[in-house]
Order: C-alpha cells, then structure tokens, then sequence
C-alpha cells in the first residue's frame, strides 16, 4: 500500500494527509505505517487526530474527499499498480500546474484587506479585496479544487466556515509564497542564461558584466517592489510631489477590472500565447483576433482583446504584464528595453487611457440601452 499511495497521491499533499487516507481509506493499522514510515506510533496518531479535526473546514473536507474518490479505489480493479512514465509525466505536470495557481492567489492574498471566498456548491472561488467606503474588487478566480489544495497544506485558513466562507493566508502561507517566488525567478534566470548561451558571441560579449567598464562584484539587488503585490497597489501607496497618491482609486479600479475580465476568461500565463501579438518588444504589432482554444468566457476575452487594442502597442504591453501577468516593473522595463523608473508613467498613462475607454464603453452602453 505505501508504494501505491507514494506513486498515486500527487506530491503537494501534505504527508500528514497521506497517512489519513491510508488509515481511513485502506483500514492500514496506524502501527503498520508507523513501521513503514520509520517512526512512532504515536507520531502517527497525533497527525491523524490533527486531519481529523480540520475536517470542518468545508474545503479541507472536499480536499480529502475528492483525495479517497480519486487515487484510493478497489484493489481489485488493479488501479495504481503500475506507475508509467506518462503517468509520472501527467503529475509532473499537474504539480507545476498547482505551483503557479497556488503562487497566483497566495500573491493576491497576501494584498491588504484580500480574502478568498467560498460558497457552497460553487466550482470557483474568488479573491475580493477591500477597497474601503463598502466597496470590494475581486482581484481573481480559482477553481475550488485548487483552493482546496491550499487549504489541505494550511496555507489559507477559515475561521467561521458557513454559507459563504471566508479564508485568509496563513502564516504558514506565506512561507510558502516566498519559497514559491524564489523557485519562479530561479526558473526564469535559468531561461534567460539559456536563451543568452544560444545568442551570437558579440551580443553575449556586449552583455558581459566587464564589457566598457570594469566589473563590478555582485551584490543583492534592491527590489523596489515587493514581489507579493501587484505593481498597482504598490503604486497607489507612493505619493507625488503635491502628496497625492500616485495611483488614484479609478486608475487602480481601471487596472483591477482589465485583470478581472482576465481572469473571467480563464487565460494565465501558460496560455500567454494567445495574447503575444499585444506585446510588442519582440516586434510583434500585430492586433489581429487570433483563434482561441475555446476556454473560458468568450465575451471577458472579447473584452479584455478591445481594451488592449485600443491602448495599441506599448501601453498595452505594459498593461498586460503589470495588470494581468503580475509582472513587476523592473521586469518589464528591462523586458521592454526601457530605462529605469520610466516603467511607472507609462503604466499610470495605459491606466488613464484604459479608464477612458472603460468610460467610453459604459456610455455607449447606456446609450444603446
């Protein structure tokens, strides 16, 4: 049984979870799997006594259900008894799958005033953020059997589970973000010195660190940003000379709505292709409709394909890094080619203009009505 369930339970589930499903699901002794697991007994019991409790949790209960439904089923049917490299490959996949929603929803959490709400009998759940005077903006959508996942490894917590229940991160949480944040820029470094390793020998020279000047030691980069926000509320925080916020409430709210039709069409980063022919710095200027793979909301995509044709190329690369990818301005200058620190006006004029058009659309909408 220990070797089925190591090979059929996906790598995110907790090892507490692991054991429960093995006592609860299979009837295994808690002293067997205490002797396969090399340690006492009462390690075993004090963790199957902790999933036990957690079992109030609305999505911590869904969690270990679709658990036992799913990877626990009749020895006698043979399920689980052989591990394929295609079936390796599938929960390679779908690990990857849960690091990026999961560092996707920790980043919004993590946000003031953010929580993830949950309703009953709901195949999605939301991210709203207080925005104050009762206002509330839903900064994203997850399906449930994700938000289950975060909930099973602790890293979001309930505190009155009902009707509609509410969960905020945890500490535990955002441990997890940080780590999750680390392991994405290492891979995306890891890109970057590949595609520098495949460039022509003069572009690599040019980009030496002691090409026109003498190298420099290496020292930690002082991030201007944190990593676990948007660029949008980080700028609607700073102040201009006059001590006005940087980013007013409409701008943010422009900005918020663009990244909600995104999310509403179901499109994140690994589909970002159906998007690059908005993002110009590789040359691509290109605004024509390309075909869609028929995910998600046919008319959030149709909304969210207007908004950036009509900001055109530029602005609506800006937007659709900072806004919808959550890429940090430093990324997208260098990205962009752009000097530094230019990267936040031009974001506060694509919000402008994108104000304007959700304006615009709003009263050509009335007017229609």
């Amino acid at each position: 049984m220990e070797k089925n369930m190591a090979f059929t339970i996906p790598a995110w589930v907790p090892e507490g979870a692991q054991r429960y499903l093995a006592h609860t699901e299979t009837g295994q002794s808690i002293r067997d799997i205490a002797r396969s697991a090399g340690c006492h007994a009462s390690t075993i019991l004090r963790q199957i006594r902790r999933i036990e409790m957690r079992r109030d949790d609305p999505l911590v209960d869904a969690a270990l259900q679709s658990l036992a439904e799913t990877h626990f089923t009749d020895p006698e049917t043979g399920a689980g008894d052989t591990f394929t490299a295609t079936q390796e490959e599938t929960a390679a996949a779908k690990d990857e799958e849960f690091n990026r929603e999961a560092l996707r929803i920790l980043r919004r959490l993590c946000e003031t005033g953010s929580v993830l709400a949950v309703a009953e009998e709901m195949d999605k759940a939301v991210v709203v953020r207080d925005t104050g005077d009762a206002g509330a903006t839903r900064t994203a959508v997850v399906e449930c059997r994700i938000a289950q996942a975060l909930a099973l490894k602790d890293w979001i917590s309930c505190d009155n589970p009902g009707r509609i229940s509410r969960y905020r991160i945890s500490s535990a949480g955002r441990t997890a973000l940080s780590r999750l944040i680390a392991e994405a820029e290492n891979k995306a470094r890891e890109r970057s010195e590949f595609g520098m390793a495949e460039a022509p020998a003069s572009f690599q020279a040019q980009m030496a660190p002691g090409h026109g000047a003498a190298a420099k030691p290496d020292r930690p980069r002082r991030i201007r940003y944190s990593a676990a926000e948007s660029p949008l509320i980080a700028l609607a925080r700073r102040r201009d000379r006059d001590g006005k916020p940087f980013l007013d409430e409409t701008l943010v709210a422009a900005g918020e709505r663009l990244r909600e039709d995104f999310e509403l069409a179901q499109i994140g980063p690994q589909v970002a292709q159906n998007w690059d022919h908005f993002l110009t710095a590789g040359g691509r200027g290109s605004f024509k409709s390309e075909a869609h793979g028929g995910r998600g909301s046919s008319d959030a995509r149709d909304r969210v394909e207007h908004a950036l044709s009509d900001l055109g190329p530029g602005l609506s690369d800006v937007a659709l890094r900072c806004c919808c990818y959550l890429e940090g301005l430093e990324l997208a200058e260098k990205r962009m080619g752009w000097s530094a620190r230019s990267g936040k006006i031009v974001l506060r004029i694509a919000l402008q203009r994108l104000k304007r058009h959700y304006e615009f659309q709003s009263e050509r909408n009335r007017m229609i009505g």
